[in-house]
């Protein structure tokens, strides 16, 4: 590859990346959904890219470092789509509307609640992702703490942190870790040597915020909500799909997607079932129509992955990736570089900083692995705006849950991220 980084055309990509990703940053108050101005700057910063090699004669080097930007978002995708299309069916069978009406009903004491909340969140986020797993246990905090302004505040920091723990120490649980596993860089099973780090990365603020929190019991409500018919068959072809991405991957040596999309075909065959039984019974709320399930994908961040994945890619193909892992990697060590850009995703997206980990492709043991994908996918806890499901959970708890109400707890956040590193340093010494 050509080094470009200190030509115009990879300077005036950087300012590109640059502007693209203060739009982002500022959505809120641009009214610009992420994706569009990232899409934008991918699209330049490849054209320079062109503009770069054609010169020099390279262009076939360009398609070629092009072509494995696409493939390797093609599989994160195909991925995605699958695994969001299941979220979005069981939402659509009622899975979740059941699940906070019983949490709801049981009558537990705010205390109680917090760590009920806390715990379900650290382990649905290894199975679902951050921001759906925050969007439903938040919907609880919110039900039943309507009287508790500060249970709900120290309710929704808690699912922001277990969320994000829950993650990490799972393949699907975030992106990062799925980029890691797509990637080969560590196998299905090693994610779980995360899981005692991950649990201490939530417990120590968890404990902390505990006696802040008010004695008192919300007054149960009456509310009864039932499973839309086949939902339970949803969650075992779900579950079954999961396997089927794993057996692909470990045993067939064929990427997880392909796997996926085989268990898309589950769903849609049991979609057909679903519609067949309710014409004859007629009865509406059996049928299930899956393609519907798929239109409802949030297309906008899929598409801000494919404008961050390429985009930073090319600023590796400039040079300014290599740059930076002969500065952090090489110069200050692994184990310090993997702690400062897990920091760093507390204001930087950690799609993008995981991207560029993998790009940069430093040689790091099994263990190093696992500290970028430990602190990558729970430094954004740090601050709210540090991952989706703290956006995600701003929005839901308008005036609850804020910017600085979270801030005033970051101490906390920050001592669990130092506890789950000195943890997994401890805990997993032979894997370094």
């Amino acid at each position: 590859m050509l080094d470009l980084t200190a030509q115009w055309e990879g300077l005036l990509a950087i300012a590109i990346f640059v502007g693209a990703y203060l739009l982002v940053i500022f959505e809120e108050t641009t009214q610009m959904r992420k994706s569009k101005p990232v899409l934008m700057a991918a699209g330049l910063i490849w054209a320079l890219i062109g503009i770069a090699y054609a010169a020099a004669g390279h262009s076939a080097d360009a398609h070629a470092e092009a072509t494995a930007v696409i493939e390797e978002y093609g599989e994160l995708f195909l991925f995605l789509l699958v695994a969001i299309t299941y979220v979005n069916t069981l939402e659509e069978r009622r899975a979740f509307e059941v699940l906070r009406a019983r949490l709801v009903a049981l009558g537990l004491s705010y205390r109680q609640l917090f760590w009920l909340t806390g715990i379900l969140s650290f382990f649905l986020s290894a199975m679902l992702d951050n921001l759906t797993t925050a969007l439903i246990m938040g919907a609880v905090v919110l039900t039943v703490g309507k009287h508790s302004r500060r249970f709900v505040t120290l309710g929704c920091i808690s699912i922001v942190v277990a969320a994000n723990a829950g993650g990490a120490f799972s393949p699907f649980g975030d992106i990062t870790t799925l980029m890691i596993w797509q990637k080969g860089k560590l196998a299905f099973g090693q994610f779980f040597d995360l899981f005692i780090p991950s649990l201490v990365n939530w417990l120590v603020p968890a404990i902390l915020m505990w006696a802040a929190l008010p004695k008192t019991k919300p007054e149960p409500t009456g509310e009864h909500v039932q499973l839309k018919p086949g939902a339970r068959g949803v969650m075992v072809l779900f579950a079954a799909t999961i396997l089927t991405a794993v057996m692909f991957k470990n045993f067939l040596g064929l990427p997880p997607a392909v796997g996926m999309m085989t268990g898309l075909g589950y769903l849609q065959i049991w979609s057909y079932v679903l519609q067949r039984r309710g014409a004859r019974r007629n009865d509406d709320d059996m049928v299930l129509d899956s393609f519907a399930q798929v239109a409802r994908v949030e297309w906008d961040t899929l598409l801000f992955f494919f404008g961050i994945i390429f985009a930073v890619g090319g600023l590796g193909v400039l040079g300014y990736l290599g740059l930076a892992s002969q500065v952090l990697y090489t110069g200050y060590g692994p184990t310090p570089a993997n702690i400062t850009i897990g920091a760093l995703s507390s204001i930087v997206d950690n799609i993008p900083l995981m991207f560029a980990v993998l790009t940069m492709d430093p040689a790091m043991s099994h263990g190093q692995w696992l500290m970028i994908a430990l602190t990558c996918g729970v430094g954004g806890s740090i601050l709210s705006i540090g991952s989706a499901a703290g956006v995600a959970l701003m929005g839901q708890a308008k005036g609850l849950y804020t910017f600085g109400s979270h801030l005033k707890w970051s101490w906390a956040i920050i001592l669990g991220y130092a506890a789950s590193i000195a943890t997994h340093l401890v805990v997993n010494a032979a894997l370094f």
